[in-house]
């Protein structure tokens, strides 16, 4: 049984018809939301940066939301195998103390234990990340407005419900009450068109770096969001895959044609499923999970559903996990850590599709 499936918009397989896939060819790398799903792309991340990646000699654009931010950044570092696998240690092992007469932790202590992950991962190195020679690094957080301008019990839930409800009717018009707010390394240019959706972009700096991140992955109800961000505009910051789930974006200029060939580039996608949604609120609106033509330089790298069924629970780790084993600590890291195990397969059949030329024959259309 073959676990990877690659899928391609149009623009990508023909790029793959006529050049195959050389290091030089990937513009852009993003790595989505998704909570624990996200572990099972630390193989293939390790492949890319520490090996497929090592022989380009051009800059790429990493965009990152929530465990994808942490990812990407991880990857920024001197020696990113190493950073990566720290991170799968880490996140695997997370833990938290859940007070007598609750059933979960308290959002301030998870937002606690993350940040003092991120010290133990990043501090004293955030310089290797926003200087590196050739990985840019883009943190996508979601910005409050109106109720949502200010987290407090008696303004979060009611903006959240009217969130939901406008997203239903326009996603575009979901901006009222959250945008897309974005921290580049090195001040670069978005990689993506921001046209889609309400965006606002900052510089990612020593001082802000921590905190851009962890609001990255502030999910709502479950970590405090993070305020007044350094350098950003005021408000409460949270999980950037609240507007861009998946990061449907907008790469097609990114990969356009250009000098010295004009053969152009590709966007490559390591994800957890074939869909690329928009936004977390769009996960039960199925018209939402389509391609659209903003993917047609996209290269997306996906387990198959059928090899995914072998794992352990019969699916990808998610956060789900943490009710199903509850108190029961080694059997969720025993359970996450055998699935991060048996997706080294999705590395080792991405280097061997590789070594064979990228033949596009055998990707699926996106």
């Amino acid at each position: 049984m073959q676990s990877l499936a690659i899928y391609a918009g149009p623009a990508a397989r023909r790029h793959l018809e006529q050049h195959g896939l050389a290091p030089d060819d990937v513009q852009v790398i993003p790595a989505a939301a998704g909570g624990p799903k996200g572990l099972m792309l630390l193989p293939l991340d390790r492949f890319i940066f520490g090996e497929f990646l090592a022989r380009s000699t051009n800059t790429v654009d990493l965009v990152g939301a929530s465990i994808g931010a942490w990812r990407m950044a991880a990857a920024c570092l001197a020696d990113p195998v190493s950073a990566l696998s720290q991170l799968e240690h880490a996140y695997i092992h997370q833990s938290y103390e859940v007070p007598p007469g609750r059933t979960r932790p308290t959002p301030e202590h998870v937002s606690e234990r993350f940040a003092a992950g991120l010290a133990t991962m990043f501090g004293g190195r955030v310089h290797e990340v926003l200087s590196h020679p050739r990985w840019r690094l883009h943190v996508v957080t979601s910005r409050g407005r109106g109720l949502l301008a200010r987290e407090s019990r008696g303004r979060t839930g009611p903006g959240y419900a009217a969130a939901w409800l406008t997203n239903v009717v326009s996603r575009k018009a979901m901006g009222t009450w959250l945008e897309r707010a974005v921290f580049s390394a090195q001040t670069a240019p978005l990689p993506f068109s921001g046209e889609d959706y309400r965006t606002r972009r900052y510089p990612l700096s020593e001082t802000n770096f921590a905190l851009a991140v962890q609001a990255s992955c502030s999910i709502p109800f479950v970590l405090r969001a993070v305020h007044s961000i350094p350098g950003a505009a005021a408000g409460a910051y949270w999980d950037g895959g609240i507007t861009d789930y998946h990061l449907h974006l907008d790469y097609r200029a990114a990969c356009a044609p250009g000098a010295p060939d004009g053969r152009g580039g590709v966007v490559l996608y390591p994800h957890f499923q074939r869909a690329v949604v928009p936004g977390w609120l769009d996960k039960s609106l199925r018209w939402r999970h389509r391609a659209s033509p903003f993917l047609d330089t996209t290269i997306v790298l996906a387990p198959r559903p059928d090899w995914v069924a072998t794992l352990p629970n019969g699916k990808l780790p998610d956060r789900s996990d943490f009710t199903r084993y509850g108190a029961d600590l080694a059997g969720r890291v025993a359970a996450w850590s055998k699935a991060t195990a048996m997706a080294q397969r999705l590395a080792d059949e991405f280097a061997e599709w590789l070594y064979r030329g990228a033949p596009a024959d055998q990707v699926a259309s996106l």
